[in-house]
């Protein structure tokens, strides 16, 4: 078990980290929006990252630089625009609305944010590929198995934690000026992180 809990403990260490994803995850959350979908994605998409690192996919990574520089340049696009849509949002703030309703979002939308904000991120490579993939080769033969399906647990048990449970702060976001300081604060983060990935820092 040893391997299990090892890599439970790295893989949730790289992602309680708040990120993006965990920020979109948290807001769909918070509004009720096509959650376990979202989430479905997002667990789904980590596992699969994270058993291409235990089976050496890593080690390819690290020689295809030029594609990780073209993941960064558009991953950074995409949060800059993510930023200026956060950024609206906190200039004319809504409510949430009755429990159980959604707002004008599709699921189709929703899915596709996830997928962007998950797979053009080229530090998920490195964090999945990369440094838990070595990780869990350090483990042997036998123990990288199980060291990858600590780190999906982790994963799994993680993004319905934030979605679920971000449902008990719907009360407080039922006010305009809620929003304002959230999709502020998303819209800063998302900035922030276009501006390192773009500078490469």
């Amino acid at each position: 078990m040893t391997p299990f809990l090892t890599g439970f403990g790295a893989s949730l260490g790289l992602i309680v980290a708040i990120g993006a994803q965990n920020a979109f995850v948290l807001r769909q959350g918070i509004k009720r929006e096509w959650v376990l979908p979202v989430v479905l994605v997002c667990l789904t998409s980590d596992a699969v990252l994270i058993f291409a690192g235990v089976a050496g996919i890593g080690a390819l990574v690290r020689e295809a630089p030029t594609a990780l520089s073209v993941i960064r340049w558009v991953g950074a696009a995409f949060l800059f625009a993510y930023a200026l849509f956060a950024a609206r949002r906190a200039a004319r703030p809504g409510t949430l609305e009755a429990a159980g309703t959604r707002g004008n979002s599709t699921m189709l939308s929703a899915l596709v944010t996830t997928v962007a904000l998950t797979w053009l991120n080229p530090h998920v490579y490195l964090d999945t590929l990369v440094l838990l993939g070595s990780l869990a080769n350090a483990q042997g033969d036998a123990g990288r198995w199980w060291f990858g399906i600590g780190a999906a647990a982790a994963s799994a048990l993680w993004f319905p934690v934030i979605g679920f449970g971000a449902r008990g702060l719907s009360g407080f976001f039922a006010r305009p000026a809620s929003w304002r300081v959230l999709d502020g604060c998303v819209a800063a983060l998302m900035l922030t992180l276009a501006v390192v990935l773009a500078t490469g820092s």
